[in-house]
C-alpha cells in the first residue's frame, strides 16, 4: 500500500485529524513564577504531544510533523529553564525524549526526501521504480515507529515526564537559591535567556559561509531553540515591543527556511547514498552547489539583520 504523500517541512501543515487541537491555556504574565510558567508550556506541548500519536501510528504524515513540533518545543522549553529544574531526573528524561526524536525523526526525513525526489522527478516517468524503493524504506520505517509509540517505553516516558514536570525534585530542591529560582518572576529571567541565546547564535553565525553540514545542522538548532523560546513569551510583550520580536522572529524564520533546506538536501543525500549501498535505484539529486550558496547567501543576510536590530 502507497504511503500517504508527506507534507513538506517547509510549508505550513494543513488541518488534518493528526492536527492537536489548542485547548484554553493560561495566558503568561510578567509577574509570574519561573516554576509555574515552565508548568503552563510543559503541559501545553505535552498536550499537543500525545494528542497527535494516534494519528501518527495511522500513518498520517501531518500528524507525524506536528508530533515532532511540539516534541521539539517541549525539549526547548526544558533547555530554556535548566538553571531551575536541573535535577537528577533531568538527564534521564533528556535521553528518553531524544530517544523518542530520533524515532520520529527518521520517517520524517524520509517523508521530506521522498517529496523533494518526487519534485526533482516531476516529468521523469522512469523515477517511478526509484520512488517504489524509498516508499518500501518510509514503510519499514514507519512499522518501527508504530511499534516504537505503542511500546511500555513511549508510555513510561510520557508518565514519567508529567509527574516530573507537575512534582518533580527540582520543585521541592531545597535552599534559597532554588527557592528564588522558582519564585522569580518570568520577566526578568526569560529576558536575560533570549538575550543570551540571541548573542550566541549571532555569533555563531558569522561563520556560516565557511561551516560544514554538521556545523550548519547545529546553527539550524540554535535558531530553531531562540524561535521557539520568543513565541513562548508572545503574552508578556506590549503589543509596541512584540511587534520588535515579530520582526526579530520574520529574520529567524527566514534564516530557518534556508538551513532547513539546506539540511533536507543533506538528509535526502545521506538516505539516497544509504539505500544505493542496499542495492536499490537512489539518484543523488539533493545537493546542487548553486542551491546551497544561494540558500546560505539568505541565511547570512537574515542573520545581518538580526543583528543590526536592538536586543
Amino acid at each position: 500500500m502507497p504511503a500517504p504523500k508527506p507534507a513538506s517541512k517547509a510549508a505550513a501543515p494543513a488541518v488534518s485529524a493528526g492536527r492537536p487541537r489548542r485547548h484554553p491555556v493560561p495566558r503568561l504574565n510578567p509577574e509570574m513564577a519561573c516554576d509555574t510558567v515552565f508548568r503552563v508550556l510543559s503541559r501545553r506541548y505535552l498536550s499537543d504531544l500525545t494528542a497527535s500519536h494516534e494519528a501518527t501510528c495511522r500513518g498520517d504524515p501531518t500528524a507525524l510533523h506536528q508530533m515532532r513540533i511540539a516534541l521539539t518545543r517541549l525539549r526547548t522549553a526544558i533547555l530554556f529553564f535548566v538553571p531551575m529544574i536541573d535535577d537528577p531526573m533531568r538527564m534521564r528524561i533528556k535521553a528518553e525524549l531524544k530517544w523518542l526524536n530520533s524515532q520520529l525523526g527518521g520517517v520524517r526525513d524520509l517523508d521530506v526526501a521522498m517529496e523533494r525526489l518526487g519534485a526533482v522527478n516531476k516529468a521523469r516517468p522512469q523515477a517511478i521504480s526509484c520512488y517504489r524503493s524509498w516508499n518500501e524504506k518510509r514503510e519499514q520505517g514507519h512499522r518501527q515507529l508504530t511499534r516504537a509509540l505503542r511500546s511500555a517505553r513511549y508510555r513510561r516516558l510520557i508518565e514519567t515526564m508529567s509527574g516530573w514536570v507537575e512534582s518533580g525534585p527540582w520543585s521541592i530542591k531545597k535552599g534559597r537559591q532554588a527557592a528564588q529560582e522558582r519564585a522569580s518572576p518570568i520577566a526578568a529571567f526569560g529576558a536575560g535567556r533570549l538575550r543570551g541565546w540571541r548573542e550566541k547564535l549571532l555569533k555563531k553565525s558569522h561563520k556560516l559561509q565557511k561551516m560544514g553540514t554538521k556545523k550548519r545542522h547545529r546553527l539550524r538548532l540554535l535558531n530553531k531553540k531562540l524561535s521557539y523560546s520568543i513565541e513562548f513569551f508572545e503574552d508578556l510583550f506590549p503589543d509596541e515591543r512584540f511587534s520588535r520580536q515579530q520582526t526579530a522572529l520574520k529574520h529567524l524564520r527566514k534564516a530557518q527556511r534556508s538551513l532547513g533546506q539546506l539540511n533536507d538536501d543533506a538528509q535526502g543525500h545521506s538516505l539516497a547514498a544509504a539505500l544505493q549501498q542496499d542495492g536499490a535505484q537512489a539518484p543523488l539529486q539533493f545537493l546542487s552547489p548553486k542551491r546551497e550558496r544561494r540558500l546560505i547567501r539568505t541565511a547570512a543576510m537574515a542573520y545581518r539583520k538580526l543583528a543590526e536590530m536592538k536586543p
